[in-house]
């Protein structure tokens, strides 16, 4: 009889929590509906611990928002004592990938520069650099490494095969769909570094920091948040086909609350025909939709 009633209690007190996830997740289903496109989601919010996932076991391709793995990769190297973020590492010209997005490889056109490891990552991050995730890959001993990594965290439905270079190659069109993840791996991925079980602390603070700089992806999670709400995330985007497909647009992070918690939250646009303005707007709703729903305390 007591634990009949200790479960109808439970029972009780979950309900109004599955009811307000389940209103949560339909506001959700209504930004994607119609949206000739597949979205993933996956949602955390810290203080309730309310989750969402859509689509959360769907094979969703990264294209740079792999570069978040990466950096925990090299991160975790510089917490071994192996690497160092100040240590300086040797560019070359044949590191700077012609064809890439490179910040890196604009503001060094002719390599030959020693840049401290923290500038390497910040490029990578925080501007998304194709140049400097492909020099990294290859501190790390290649994209499997840095996938061995992730796996050894207990995440297992993440795989990383390519680099920049492979997946921005004339007519590797399908490429981008060997690094994948799903929306409910990418979630698992962000509560452990939230939750600082990845990295030591002066680790995490240079990450997230890198993170709340990003320049990329104004038009994404942050777009219809308040001014000043404090989002750290990484993007990633596709190329267009002629016939008007992106395979992938992206973005993943965190983002602030008022009442100082945080959500985890990850949008993934993809195979979709839509113009890249609807992609980027798909991302941008749900993000503000679900900020909405708990600043209320839904």
């Amino acid at each position: 009889m007591k634990l009949t009633l200790y479960l109808l209690g439970l029972l009780i007190i979950s309900s109004p929590i599955y009811a307000q996830i389940a209103q949560l997740q339909t506001k959700i289903e209504q930004v994607i509906k119609s949206k000739k496109a597949i979205v993933g989601v996956g949602l955390y919010e810290f203080g309730s611990q309310q989750t969402i996932t859509i689509n959360g076991d769907k094979h969703m391709p990264m294209q740079s928002v792999y570069k978040f793995h990466v950096a925990l990769a090299v991160l975790r190297e510089v917490d071994k004592g192996r690497l160092k973020l100040n240590q300086k590492m040797h560019v070359k010209k044949s590191d700077l990938v012609p064809g890439l997005h490179s910040p890196m490889g604009e503001a060094y056109p002719n390599g030959e520069v020693d840049l401290p490891l923290a500038d390497i990552i910040r490029y990578m991050v925080a501007d998304s650099d194709g140049s400097a995730c492909d020099y990294l890959f290859r501190l790390l001993g290649g994209p499997r490494q840095v996938e061995a990594f992730i796996h050894q965290l207990g995440i297992q439905d993440v795989a990383i095969r390519n680099t920049e270079e492979m997946m921005q190659a004339q007519g590797n069109w399908n490429v981008q769909y060997t690094n994948w993840t799903t929306p409910t791996a990418m979630l698992s991925l962000l509560k452990l570094v939230y939750k600082r079980k990845i990295l030591s602390a002066s680790s995490h603070d240079f990450l997230w920091k890198v993170m709340v700089g990003t320049t990329t992806g104004e038009n994404r999670l942050k777009k219809l948040l308040p001014a000043g709400t404090v989002v750290a995330h990484k993007t990633g985007t596709s190329g267009t086909t002629k016939a008007g497909l992106m395979g992938a647009v992206n973005d993943a992070g965190f983002i602030a609350l008022p009442n100082g918690k945080y959500m985890a939250i990850s949008v993934f646009v993809m195979n979709s025909t839509e113009r890249i303005e609807m992609n980027e707007r798909i991302i941008a709703e749900i993000a503000k939709v679900a900020y909405d729903h708990f600043v209320r305390g839904h």
